[in-house]
């Protein structure tokens, strides 16, 4: 079982999760970003070799940490879905097997750039979809890294990785949180997203994951 890791940040406590998630104790929240549901099975569609499984996988994940967890709230930082070729059979199929599993479990979604080609879930899912930002206590919860006036933010869409430098020219590039003063990112939470680079510096902190753990930088 991996092991949360307990930061303080705009005055609340949040777990950083190995799993690539954040949860909310106080508001009994799982906060998970960019998922991207179905990007495999798109590229498939156009023709690409790319590996099979990415949704079972999100999925295995996600109905590990709701079983672990006492959630009262599901919210998706934006990006459910990757694009208009993510609706195919098997992906709705998988996903309304498993939101069939958690129906009473209130879930939503923050609209992302991806939302807005794809389309947003198919009402049968029962997930609200709205704008951002979605304001929650100190927090603006969104998936553009964009400031916000007077809260805090809580966003995905950069995919953030941080790259550990070994001996000669050994390193490792790693799914890493960005906390930083006004705007902090999670990692994409899905199996098949890649990531952007991130550096460290005086106006962050990075907390790499690795090995099923949280490991400061």
């Amino acid at each position: 079982m991996s092991t949360p890791y307990p930061v303080r940040l705009a005055g609340e406590e949040l777990w950083l999760l190995p799993e690539k998630a954040i949860y909310w104790p106080a508001q009994q929240a799982l906060l998970v970003a960019d998922v991207h549901f179905g990007k495999a099975a798109a590229y498939r569609r156009l023709g690409q070799p790319v590996p099979q499984g990415t949704t079972t996988q999100n999925i295995r994940v996600l109905d590990a940490l709701l079983a672990r967890l006492a959630c009262r709230q599901l919210i998706f930082l934006g990006d459910f879905l990757h694009g208009p070729g993510s609706h195919a059979p098997a992906t709705l199929s998988a996903l309304a097997q498993w939101r069939a599993r958690h129906i009473d479990l209130p879930m939503t979604l923050i609209r992302g750039n991806h939302d807005k080609r794809a389309g947003d879930p198919p009402t049968s899912l029962n997930i609200r979809v709205v704008p951002e930002p979605m304001l929650l206590g100190p927090f603006a919860l969104q998936h553009e890294p964009d400031p916000h006036p007077d809260r805090h933010v809580l966003a995905g869409h950069v995919h953030p990785v941080y790259r550990l430098q070994g001996r000669g020219r050994q390193s490792l590039r790693l799914a890493c949180f960005r906390l930083a003063e006004a705007v902090s990112l999670l990692p994409a939470f899905g199996a098949f997203t890649g990531g952007y680079q991130v550096e460290r510096d005086d106006s962050c902190r990075l907390f790499v994951i690795g090995d099923n753990e949280i490991w400061p930088v």
